[in-house]
């Protein structure tokens, strides 16, 4: 949106160069965390992967988020359906209910 307010923050993830990135002011708590995570695997998998270098390491920590990513996803649409299904057998049962009133 147009004159939205706007922060920009930067961020140091792994061995890699820092960056800048412009967001919203209510996003700040979110991209901290995520820099952490990034962070948290980078100090493990260096020292697990030494002899690799800094991009090596790093995709292969944005290979592990994004299988994250598609395995939350997965696990959404199954909560997703289940309580579609839910939903559609509690309404059977008010519309039963109803009838019998």
């Amino acid at each position: 949106m147009a004159g939205e307010e706007k922060d920009t923050i930067t961020l140091h993830l792994g061995g890699v160069k820092e960056f800048k990135m412009t967001i919203k002011p209510s996003e700040r708590k979110i991209c901290q965390m995520a820099e952490d995570s990034v962070n948290k695997f980078w100090g493990a998998w260096k020292t697990r992967y030494d002899g690799l270098t800094s991009e090596e390491v790093m995709s292969r920590i944005a290979f592990q988020f994004a299988r994250f990513y598609i395995e939350a996803k997965m696990r959404n649409a199954e909560v997703n359906d289940a309580l579609e299904s839910f939903e559609e057998k509690l309404n059977e049962l008010l519309v039963k209910v109803k009838r019998e009133e």
